[in-house]
């Protein structure tokens, strides 16, 4: 069958960038005005890390592995400001005519940090680490849709599918699916194609990376070395910043930032995007099961005070469901859940649970201020009578002994790609168990999901995904109250171009893109 790559191999992609580019790389405002500048010791604070962190790409867990992996590897396709998927060790991919081959054209000459040059094999066993009984990947339930990876050429992997995937390639973008070379599972030694060579690297500590002399891409990696720092807490965060311990953090605090732009030597980065806070709910608990209380819980949030109080304006109001207007696809239509505790009251007594009282398990690891906004939560729900009980739990392993794993906690999504890899991962059935974290299996939903993802007809892909919002919405484990834009801070010296939209500090990517003006 004749692959198809062209126009409509780009729209069906997403947004990818089906055509081949040299680099992969677009050039922003600022590069634009200025070449950037190389040298220098980039030092970064991340609020999100895990003693056990580890460097393995079946295992991106936190912030500091996922801006670490950036740091060494590099991904088939890279995701780009506004969601765009640019050429990244893929030059080209296309599809056949019914979407289930893609094949992935690679690029020539690119070499891994141990001199080893790149090619499909290496592809392939990548691939395949997320694949079969054996795999511990966390995205293995979005790689069951793949039956065969192959090496069709030194330079060309096809990927073949069970049902037809339009916005497959956008998987290939994920942090977990970097590139490393072929049979070599010593993953913690961080070899890869990135701009950086792996120096040290402390789980729940700091990593330190220093430039690779024969990176491949032109105008990226700019930096002599980078550090990249476990920090949690905020006020830690913000005193190095301040004191020029360090150059750049993500997670600022929203009660904080307008401080921090009156002080001449940083720098308030504020980006709109995907991210959301919320409180989920274990729909598979007796406490969840009937979607009356679900919607009981939705209700009984004022989210004009928790967009006031707990981000300070810094974001907008969302309405428990994960599509923003940063996708392609956001449903505006969905009727908005607002304040209303005599009707949460009508459902909980429908349902048979007056009085109601919820654990509600919260750290500051999700989001910074998740416990002031658990605690309000707690305030406003209790005239509809509910009784939230706020158990503050450790930062460090929340993500590994809390989230998923009781009835109803705190935790963040800062978005993917695009719908289908949002919706799937966090929303299908074949995710339950690993990313579905609210259990959510509906019927109706996985079948509208399914068939989103083979539907060649933008109109009617666009309708599936606005239904799947609207269930989401109405029936799903998720209170969700808030977009949270993306506060980071950095020193004045630190300069860079148009920021990503999907993580903070430019998509994760802010030490292979940014730089030094001085």
């Amino acid at each position: 069958m004749a692959l198809i790559f062209n126009r409509r191999s780009l729209l069906l992609g997403g947004g990818a960038l089906a055509v081949a580019s040299s680099l992969g790389l677009r050039p922003s405002p600022l590069m634009a005005q200025a070449a950037p500048r190389k040298g220098g010791t980039f030092r970064v604070a991340i609020a999100d890390f895990d003693i056990a962190d580890t460097l393995d790409p079946q295992l991106n867990e936190t912030r500091f592995t996922m801006h670490v992996q950036y740091q060494l590897r590099n991904a088939l396709i890279e995701v780009g400001p506004g969601g765009t998927l640019i050429p990244e060790l893929a030059t080209e991919w296309g599809a056949n005519d019914d979407l289930t081959e893609w094949t992935f054209k690679l690029r020539q000459g690119v070499e891994f940090h141990n001199g080893k040059t790149l090619d499909a094999n290496d592809v392939v066993f990548s691939i395949n680490l997320h694949r079969g009984p054996d795999t511990v990947s966390e995205t293995r339930a979005l790689m069951l849709q793949i039956t065969d990876v192959q090496a069709v050429a030194p330079d060309e992997v096809k990927v073949t599918l069970e049902a037809p995937n339009a916005s497959f390639p956008a998987l290939m973008a994920m942090v977990t699916m970097v590139i490393v070379p072929a049979d070599d599972r010593d993953f913690d030694k961080g070899i890869g194609t990135g701009g950086y060579t792996l120096e040290s690297f402390e789980p729940g500590v700091s990593a330190r990376v220093v430039r690779f002399p024969n990176y491949w891409k032109e105008g990226r990696a700019h930096f002599d070395a980078i550090e990249t720092r476990c920090i949690a807490d905020v006020n830690a965060r913000t005193t190095a910043l301040q004191t020029g311990q360090i150059d750049a953090m993500g997670g600022v605090d929203t009660a904080t930032a307008m401080l921090l732009t009156a002080m001449p030597s940083i720098k308030l980065l504020q980006t709109k995007g995907k991210q959301h806070y919320a409180f989920s709910m274990d729909t598979r608990d007796p406490l969840f099961v009937d979607p009356n209380v679900r919607l009981a819980m939705k209700l009984a949030m004022d989210r004009q005070e928790m967009l006031d109080k707990v981000l300070s304006g810094f974001g907008s109001i969302a309405n428990d469901q994960p599509i923003s207007e940063a996708y392609e696809y956001h449903n505006p239509d969905i009727p908005q859940h607002s304040y209303d505790p005599d009707q949460a009251r009508a459902l909980l007594e429908k349902a048979g649970v007056s009085g109601l009282r919820v654990p509600l398990h919260v750290a500051e690891a999700p989001f910074t201020g998740a416990t002031d906004m658990a605690q309000l939560y707690a305030e406003q729900a209790s005239r509809a009578g509910i009784t939230i009980d706020v158990r503050r739990e450790p930062d460090d392993g929340y993500w590994s002994n809390i989230w998923g794993k009781r009835p109803m906690f705190a935790t963040k999504w800062s978005g993917r790609v695009n719908e289908d890899l949002m919706l799937s991962l966090a929303y299908s059935r074949e995710s339950i168990g690993s990313w579905n974290e609210t259990g959510w299996d509906n019927d109706e939903f996985n079948a509208k999901l399914v068939a989103a993802r083979g539907e060649k007809d933008e109109a009617k892909r666009k309708q599936l995904y606005w239904e799947c919002q609207s269930l989401i919405s109405t029936d799903g484990g998720m209170v969700a109250p808030l977009w949270a834009d993306f506060l980071d801070a950095v020193s004045d010296k630190v300069a860079h171009g148009e920021l990503a939209n999907d993580w903070e500090l430019d998509g994760a990517r802010a030490g292979e893109r940014w730089w030094f003006t001085e």
